[in-house]
């Protein structure tokens, strides 16, 4: 548009100076007034277009602005959740959310039949660790631990932090306690292989001790509660006792 009212300004420019040399024929003045109220029309035109061009780029601007500021304030909302739901150290679901999931598994083993079992897992040496090194490498070595837990856990399962050295998890849909033994052996194999780290610039190497009490439902009860307390009272059997772990009786 702007370059239109150019062209036109260009060509009524000719004929002013055609009606100015004297040479221009009887119908070049009646043209040239036309012309010129063209060239205005085209001029206001083309000044309204650029206005609304500028007007649509400040609203595209707006809206891409609110929608980065839209996408921040949905990000920032996932991650409260996520935090609110999640231990912040090794990331592992929280007891809040262990005890939702556990609430849940209830409900469909009631429905369904199912047994269920929950593990109580507590590292017996964790303490001379914090002693010896500082907790910066206790800290490492829970999230060594922690991130073997949730390998070795079953996609239906859920592995939480419920707090210091102690683990608890969640196995939905068990067949009988023989795999119940297979599945703790595992865990503790896979905890009792060596930490090899690098805290503070000092290496350290240590193998942590797990023992892990195992109660069923509903053998051992029908509440998170109870099959908590019952998988924490047998934890404590297999710790006096050197068991490696041990169920509930």
């Amino acid at each position: 548009m702007a370059a239109s009212a150019e062209d036109l300004a260009a060509v009524n420019q000719t004929l002013k100076d055609e009606l100015a040399s004297g040479n221009s024929g009887p119908g070049i003045e009646p043209a040239l007034e036309k012309s010129e109220a063209a060239e205005d029309k085209v001029q206001e035109a083309s000044e309204r277009l650029s206005d609304m061009n500028q007007a649509l780029k400040d609203e595209v601007r707006e809206r891409s602005d609110l929608e980065t500021e839209l996408a921040a304030v949905k990000e920032q909302g996932e991650a409260d959740r996520h935090a609110s739901f999640h231990d912040l150290l090794t990331g592992l679901p929280n007891r809040s959310l262990f005890n939702d999931r556990l609430e849940h598994g209830l409900a469909q083993a009631h429905r369904h039949g199912w047994t269920l079992a929950v593990m109580f897992v507590d590292l017996d040496d964790f303490k001379s660790i914090n002693d010896s090194y500082g907790h910066e490498a206790g800290d490492a070595v829970l999230q060594t631990i922690a991130n073997r837990l949730r390998e070795s856990t079953r996609t239906d399962d859920t592995v939480s932090r419920h707090g210091g050295d102690e683990f608890l998890y969640l196995l939905m849909e068990v067949k009988d306690e023989a795999d119940l033994r297979v599945i703790a052996g595992k865990l503790i194999e896979a905890i009792q292989a060596p930490c090899d780290l690098m805290v503070a610039g000092q290496r350290i190497r240590r193998r942590v001790h797990a023992s892990i009490g195992i109660s069923l439902f509903p053998n051992h009860g029908d509440t998170a509660e109870a099959l908590i307390n019952r998988a924490d009272g047998a934890m404590y059997e297999a710790k006096r006792n050197k068991l490696g772990y041990a169920f509930a009786t």
